[in-house]
């Protein structure tokens, strides 16, 4: 059995082991593969892991030995799921590996926006401090999180571990979900979308991108939320109307933005988000702790290896 890895690198760069895969068949691990490569390093391929490498209908068709198509996330809308399941190709994701790590993430930005750490150690390296008449200053406001009020959109695993977090710092948590939840944590109050944006002091989003709901932050929501309010994506980028978020950032229609994701990644130089001071932008980095990496390798070998057996977990062809 021959084993692709279309695009390694970024959860394996060196400090995690293929050695499950290679334990299952003949594996071939490539860092990166352009689109135009894909078909033909996969020809030959019985079995093909792939992270953000797009497997759509044509690709798929050129693959006649592929069996299995195991994808190294949680989103999986890089596969076409409905051509998977006319070409009899399993596909695998790997749910919930990250949800400790992307809402630790969600907590580095929201403090880093109460209290800006950051901020202040830069002024004192630049010497502010020392040049201070007075014992402290403050050219940056901040705010105690204790009784802000959280909106929550989408309350799967990560959703919820948000909300448990911002309990333990007694804010106020307001959760907006397509499936209501069968339980919620104590204080969590189940609200419409007009709702959350009117009331929420910060706006976390966790639910995954349909086709319902790309560009659901747009400017008619930017305009609802209030203008002290800050948002976090460390969801999916095409949830958020970019051109809608520069304009309410430059308007001042609220206070500030923290993305992980963006609609292009990695995105142009020229990028309008990349030069605003109220928007600070990482590269798609809440998941990838080296736990969070080394649970997601492990996840993966096991739907491998549950699907060699006969058996299924974590299948995602059988949703069509």
């Amino acid at each position: 059995m021959k084993i692709v890895v279309v695009d390694g690198h970024t959860l394996n760069p060196g400090d995690l082991s293929w050695a499950g895969f290679e334990a299952l068949g003949e594996c071939v691990i490539y860092p990166r593969s352009e689109p135009q490569q894909v078909v033909e390093r996969c020809q030959q391929a019985d079995v093909v892991l792939t992270n953000k490498v797009v497997f759509s209908d044509e690709v798929m068709s050129q693959l006649p030995k592929l069996k299995y198509l195991g994808v190294l996330a949680t989103g999986y809308n890089v596969v076409d799921l409905a051509a998977a399941h006319r070409h009899c190709v399993a596909v695998t994701n790997i749910p919930a590996y990250g949800t400790h790590s992307v809402a630790q993430f969600v907590f580095a930005q929201l403090l880093q926006w109460a209290q800006p750490v950051a901020h202040y150690a830069d002024s004192v390296r630049r010497q502010q401090w020392s040049q201070c008449p007075d014992f402290c200053y403050y050219d940056h406001s901040m705010v105690e999180l204790a009784n802000k009020t959280l909106g929550i959109i989408g309350y799967g695993s990560i959703g919820r571990k948000v909300a448990q977090i911002a309990s333990a710092f007694e804010m106020q948590v307001l959760v907006h979900t397509r499936t209501p939840p069968a339980d919620r944590l104590p204080g969590v109050k189940l609200v419409d979308l007009s709702t959350l944006a009117r009331e929420s002091d910060v706006i976390s989003l966790h639910c995954p991108l349909t086709q319902s709901n790309a560009g659901m932050i747009d400017s008619a929501f930017l305009k609802a939320m209030k203008s002290t309010a800050y948002l976090i994506n460390t969801g999916r980028g095409p949830l958020v109307d970019e051109d809608a978020l520069y304009r309410a950032l430059c308007d001042k229609q609220i206070a500030g933005a923290a993305l992980d994701v963006l609609n292009q990644e990695p995105p142009p130089a020229d990028h309008p988000l990349l030069a605003l001071e109220a928007c600070t932008v990482t590269p798609h980095i809440a998941w990838a702790t080296v736990e969070a990496r080394s649970r997601l390798m492990g996840i993966a070998v096991d739907n491998l290896s549950a699907f060699l057996m006969g058996h299924k977990a974590n299948r995602l062809d059988d949703l069509n």
